[in-house]
C-alpha cells in the first residue's frame, strides 16, 4: 500500500492485476466511512468512480502516483451520483483524450447533457477492450438504486466494479479481504435503507453472479476477494427476506 496523501490517508492499493483500488476515509459519517476509486493501468487507462467533485484533487494525486492523468481514457461510474462522477468534468478537462463511459441510460437522461464530452454509452452485456483487459457492461437498474445503474466486470481478473453494493460501514483500512463482508454492509443498508426494494433484485443479483467474480470491488470498504457468485445470491436472500 501507497499513502498519497498524508493529510488525508489517501492510499493506493493493488487489488488484482493491473487494478489499483485508491482510498480516502472521512469521519463525517459515525464511526467512520470511506471513498474508493479504481484505476485500470492498461492502453486504454479506466477510472471507476471519480469520488465526489471536493475529493478530485487527492483522487488525481493518487493516479498521477501511478499514470501522468493527461493518459486516463476512460472515466467510467455505475450510476448519476456525486461520489459516483462529482469531478467527472474535473477529470475530462485533466485528460484531453478521455470520455465518459456508462450505461444507455445514464447518457441518455444525465451524462450527454451534464459532461463536457458525450459518453461511451455502453448497452447490456457490451464489451470494451482496453488492452490486456476487457470490461463488460452489465445492467441493474435500481440495485442498490437509480435507474440508471449498471455494474463494469472485467472479465481478465474477473473482478466486478459493484458500485453501492456491499457498502461497508469504517475507513476500510484493508484494501483487500477474504473475511465476511455481508453482515457488515447488511448493518449498514438497514440503518439508512438506500436500497430501492425492487421486485426484480434477485433477478437481477442471480445475472451479476453469474459471471463468476472472484473480487468485488466495492466503492465504500474494503474489496473483497473469493466466490463472488456465492456472496452474490447470499445478499438475493438477505434482500428478499421480509
Amino acid at each position: 500500500m501507497t499513502i498519497t496523501n498524508a493529510s488525508f490517508g489517501t492510499n493506493v492499493h493493488e487489488i488484482a492485476a493491473g487494478i489499483y483500488r485508491i482510498n480516502t476515509a472521512t469521519d463525517k459519517v459515525p464511526g467512520g466511512f470511506s471513498f474508493n476509486q479504481y484505476l485500470i493501468l492498461d492502453d486504454q487507462p479506466l477510472l471507476f468512480h471519480t469520488g465526489p467533485r471536493k475529493m478530485f484533487p487527492l483522487v488525481r494525486e493518487a493516479v498521477e502516483s501511478l499514470m501522468p492523468v493527461t493518459h486516463l481514457r476512460f472515466v467510467a461510474f455505475s450510476h448519476f451520483e456525486a461520489d459516483e462522477c462529482g469531478s467527472l468534468n474535473e477529470w475530462l478537462a485533466a485528460a484531453p483524450q478521455s470520455m465518459p463511459l456508462c450505461g444507455q441510460i445514464a447518457a441518455l437522461v444525465s451524462v450527454n447533457d451534464v459532461a463536457d464530452r458525450p459518453a461511451r454509452a455502453m448497452g447490456n452485456g457490451e464489451e470494451l477492450l482496453l488492452g490486456r483487459h476487457s470490461v463488460k457492461w452489465l445492467d441493474a437498474p435500481h440495485l442498490p438504486h437509480g435507474w440508471e445503474t449498471g455494474y463494469l466486470m472485467d472479465t481478465e481478473t474477473l473482478t466486478m466494479f459493484c458500485g453501492d453494493l456491499f457498502t461497508q460501514g469504517g475507513t476500510g483500512e484493508a484494501a483487500l479481504i477474504e473475511s465476511d463482508i455481508l453482515d457488515n454492509s447488511e448493518a449498514f443498508r438497514k440503518s439508512m435503507d438506500y436500497f430501492s426494494h425492487s421486485t426484480n433484485a434477485k433477478m437481477l443479483i442471480e445475472n451479476l453472479a453469474r459471471e463468476s467474480p472472484t473480487t468485488l470491488a466495492c466503492m465504500h470498504g474494503s474489496a473483497w476477494t473469493g466466490n463472488g457468485a456465492n456472496l452474490l445470491r447470499a445478499l438475493g436472500e438477505r434482500l428478499a427476506e421480509k
